[in-house]
């Protein structure tokens, strides 16, 4: 275990309190009570604050200060839980297709995990936003997978694995998420992609407010303004927020961050606010 990494501090965050044994159920358990507990957000590049994913800042943030994150922080924080819970835990990157016409290809900008278990080896992700899985996926089934919150799927083509979701209503209900292969990632590869997607005038990540969580009957996501709960069964429900204090409240108690002491929120969620309430052009 690193020596400045609060595996207590962060199973109390979570709400753990079960078994701390190398077995597939402390896997699932520990990974579901992570992306039940920690949003998916983008505030800080949003606001334009600096993104550290060195342990002790990522521990502060999303342990201590009641925060979440996107893919690096969430899957390294969960990648230190792990290997200090003793797993054999192998960081990886993967080209995002959720959303991406066939024909571009993006870099590696998202972070997932393979995690070891009794001589099998699993794929573990905390932070595809309103896709994010809710349980450890086995790297050699080919047949989908059932997940709290739907079925999935990895198909392998050589080396390389896509990450399929069943999404009813989409050409032929699977959608790819992204591609990975299993080459081991660096630190400073997750920190050259991280500072892109914080950085990059065009990221979603600074122009667009986003959180995502998944709930007990479904999930919920949040782009901009606009608020939208995906029931595991029936047709999503769209919800506007048409002032700060909506958008904030939202943030704290749907997404159950703690906004505080984030000087600049306050002036970008009325502005927020106030775009969501203007006219259309022409209209």
């Amino acid at each position: 275990m690193p020596p400045d990494f609060d595996l207590d501090a962060y199973l109390r965050r979570i709400g753990y309190g079960g078994p701390r044994s190398t077995t597939l159920d402390t896997l699932t358990a520990v990974h579901r009570a992570h992306v039940d507990s920690i949003a998916f957000e983008n505030l800080d590049p949003w606001l334009g604050l600096p993104v550290r994913l060195d342990l002790a800042s990522v521990q502060h943030k999303l342990v201590a200060r009641g925060r979440g994150g996107f893919c690096f922080e969430q899957n390294l924080l969960l990648g230190h839980a792990l290997r200090a819970l003793g797993f054999t835990v192998a960081d990886l990157a993967a080209r995002v297709r959720w959303n991406v016409p066939a024909d571009v290809t993006r870099p590696r900008t998202h972070m997932l995990l393979a995690v070891n278990v009794a001589a099998q080896r699993y794929i573990v992700d905390a932070g595809f936003g309103g896709h994010t899985l809710t349980a450890p996926l086995r790297l050699d089934r080919r047949v989908p997978q059932r997940t709290p919150h739907g079925p999935v799927r990895l198909l392998r083509q050589d080396q390389q694995f896509e990450l399929q979701a069943l999404v009813p209503g989409a050409p032929d209900d699977w959608r790819a998420l992204y591609v990975f292969d299993l080459q081991p990632q660096h630190a400073s590869d997750f920190e050259m992609a991280s500072w892109y997607l914080c950085n990059h005038p065009e990221s979603l990540f600074r122009t667009t407010l986003v959180a995502a969580r998944p709930l007990s009957d479904g999930r919920i996501a949040l782009r901009d303004h606009q608020l939208t709960h995906y029931p595991l069964d029936g047709a999503p429900r769209l919800s506007m927020l048409d002032s700060a204090t909506a958008l904030r409240t939202t943030l704290q108690q749907a997404f159950g961050l703690t906004v505080d002491g984030l000087d600049m929120l306050q002036a970008r969620l009325e502005a927020l606010a106030a775009a969501g309430r203007a006219p259309a052009a022409g209209g």
